[in-house]
């Protein structure tokens, strides 16, 4: 198995797509060229050649007229073309491959292609990512340009990235169906148990009920402080504000004087934003969270 890819200045669409075959593929040689003849003799090639086939394994974006972009309008680039065919190969599932997809390949495709996709709200502060981690790996004009070796290194840690991402979004999309469940079937739908056998962690719980317009408020355990927590739901995803902060007496406090400010034992701890509070049981988040509703 040969894939073949262009030499010289890499850049994330190309490492991506290499790691992403290469997962498939571990055997496989690795040709950074654009010598026509040898793109020629390749099993797959990527990001180079001026041809996108997918069913000859040629997944290039450069020619005229591009490689076709998606439903939102982003288009596509060698990490998405790849992604598009051995995704769901590699991810073991669609749902799988389509989130990551919309949460890690749309931007590097965006960002390959010099689409705007993300806007900047502080003057010269710009957000670190994935792209800016590959751009490591290059060399400065300081160094020596072993690029080759470089495109190797940067390779070697996106085949990492993607794993561990297909492992956490699988287990995150299992945990959001139970949290969904958990929801549908809670009498209260402003204030929604998670039980302890259940510790998904705050991001599954709020990415799952801020989908829906009655919750306010999750209680759930956490494993790791063993401990309980009332987390005060968010507006949207592209939000941080709550839909009902926590009250404002409460926050920035620990242990006594949380307990005193809110009447409840066992309080240990509200952040200063109001946007969760930690408690030794489920009993005393449970009546944080009637509390706060009522106030």
């Amino acid at each position: 198995m040969k894939i073949v890819t262009h030499d010289a200045k890499f850049h994330t669409d190309d490492v991506l797509a290499v790691a992403t075959l290469l997962i498939l593929y571990p055997d496989a040689e690795v040709i950074r060229t654009r010598d026509e003849e040898i793109i020629k003799t390749a099993d797959l090639v990527v990001d180079v050649g001026q041809v996108y086939d997918a069913g000859h394994n040629r997944f290039d974006h450069h020619q005229v007229g591009g490689a076709g972009k998606r439903e939102n309008g982003i288009q596509y680039a060698s990490a998405g073309l790849v992604w598009k065919k051995f995704g769901e190969k590699v991810s073991g599932s669609r749902e799988v491959a389509e989130k990551i997809d919309r949460m890690i390949i749309q931007l590097v495709d965006a960002a390959d292609n010099g689409q705007d996709i993300i806007s900047i709200t502080i003057p010269d502060l710009f957000p670190f990512t994935i792209n800016g981690i590959v751009d490591q790996y290059r060399p400065t004009w300081k160094e020596e340009q072993n690029w080759d070796e470089r495109f190797t290194e940067a390779v070697r840690w996106a085949q990492t990235i993607i794993k561990r991402e297909i492992k956490i979004v699988a287990d995150m999309l299992e945990g959001a169906k139970v949290v969904e469940k958990l929801y549908k079937e809670s009498l209260d739908k402003k204030i929604i148990v998670i039980d302890r056998e259940h510790d998904f962690g705050r991001e599954t719980v709020m990415n799952t009920l801020v989908k829906f317009p009655e919750p306010i408020y999750a209680v759930l355990y956490r494993g790791d402080t063993e401990s309980w927590q009332v987390l005060a739901i968010r507006k949207s995803l592209v939000t941080f504000e709550s839909r009902k902060a926590l009250p404002e007496a409460w926050r920035a406090k620990r242990d006594t004087e949380l307990e005193v400010a809110s009447n409840v034992l066992g309080a240990l701890y509200c952040h200063r934003s109001g946007f969760m509070c930690t408690v030794k049981s489920q009993e005393g988040a449970l009546n944080l969270a009637r509390i706060a509703l009522n106030q």
